[in-house]
């Protein structure tokens, strides 16, 4: 097995032929995130082409070396019984271009909890954590892929709290594969379904747009209600020039990659996404909703036009993203994780994000650096 830099064509065409990978891991996430070195990558067996990884590079102030990052990647074969062949060749490509440390992030299951299992545990007043519950699956390749990480050198980054240090270790998803629109219906609880209905009968219009020109003509609304929303909720928003990026690269790369749908309730902007998606993965990437009229239910309405899109592409997933471990009902965080399990789908717990040191002098700098940032 060995790795070389592949072009972006290839790389496309490679992504292209997953049933599953992440958008992270596109040729157009490199532009996105244009403030690090970006470089397409690939695995080759005998004259084939087996993998493929983005990698960003990000460098270490004052010195020419850098953090190779390959979000929510590479794009291998997870199963394989014996990473190294895989994991070795991808060390020595990015440390022969100046990199100090390695940080993936393997799209690896390890644990799965249903909603009615979340809700048992938010109701239970001995569970504080979504680690203390059973889990309702266990995935035998995550706990193999975590134990052969371990013994090739590789350090877990996962932060307290359940999230990693980059991606979130912990997602919430709904499975679709094999369901109809009825089917996932059916599998939301009373109030979801609800919410659905009386944004209906209000009459809130959804409206979706998928080009280039038609995300950019609207991107401002949804860019001063994401910002509202950031106010209320009290966290930093991006910059209207960073959704601008995202959306040309984005769009230029796939004529469906980006999808910004609109909520209106009377003509006023009640509530917007932006959805995200690769093959059969769908994410659920910004939302913005206003702090009036909330009792149309602009947020239900967008997600159910969000999941119904999904559906019709023939995704096997609608992604929800990142959500905390907590479940305590006294954390404000709860109230995330309640909200998605509404939706009938499941917490997803990922192997998480894991760094190689090559130079464990620069890597031990690089590594107070980011303490005393954060």
């Amino acid at each position: 097995m060995t790795v070389r830099e592949i072009s972006e064509t290839e790389h496309l065409a490679f992504v292209r032929a997953q049933r599953s990978a992440s958008f992270l891991q596109t040729p157009a996430w490199g532009r996105v995130k244009s403030e690090w070195r970006r470089q397409s990558i690939g695995w080759e067996r005998d004259g084939e082409l087996v993998g493929a990884a983005l990698v960003l590079y990000r460098q270490l102030p004052k010195v020419r070396r850098y953090l190779a990052y390959l979000p929510e990647g590479p794009v291998i074969d997870w199963a394989d019984e014996d990473l190294g062949p895989w994991l070795r060749p991808l060390a020595a490509h990015v440390k022969a271009r100046g990199a100090f440390g390695i940080r993936i992030g393997p799209p690896v299951v390890t644990r799965r909890w249903d909603a009615a299992t979340i809700k048992e545990g938010i109701a239970s007043d001995d569970v504080r954590r979504l680690g203390e519950l059973a889990p309702t699956e266990r995935d035998g390749t995550g706990a193999r892929v975590v134990t052969q990480l371990r013994e090739l050198g590789w350090r877990s980054q996962a932060a307290a709290g359940g999230f990693a240090a980059g991606q979130p270790q912990h997602v919430f998803q709904v499975p679709l594969a094999g369901r109809s629109e009825d089917d996932v219906l059916a599998g939301m609880n009373q109030q979801w379904r609800r919410n659905i209905k009386k944004a209906a009968k209000a009459g809130v219009e959804v409206t979706s747009t998928s080009t280039a020109d038609g995300i950019l003509a609207d991107l401002k609304a949804f860019h001063d209600l994401y910002v509202h929303t950031a106010e209320r909720d009290r966290f930093t928003p991006r910059p209207l020039s960073y959704f601008r990026t995202m959306v040309e690269a984005l769009a230029a790369e796939e004529p469906d990659r980006i999808t910004l749908h609109l909520a209106r309730h009377e003509g006023d902007l009640v509530a917007a996404t932006i959805a995200i998606r690769v093959g059969a993965h769908a994410w659920y990437s910004y939302g913005a909703s206003s702090t009036d009229k909330r009792e149309v239910r602009g947020s239900n309405a967008v997600q159910w036009a969000m999941m119904r899109a999904a559906i019709a592409a023939g995704a096997d997933v609608y992604d929800l993203r990142g959500i905390t471990e907590t479940l305590d009902p006294d954390d404000p965080h709860v109230g995330l994780i309640q909200f998605k399990v509404g939706t009938g789908g499941e917490a997803v717990e990922l192997v998480g994000e894991w760094d190689l040191p090559l130079s464990k002098p620069l890597y031990r700098a690089f590594d107070l650096y980011m303490k005393r940032r954060g």
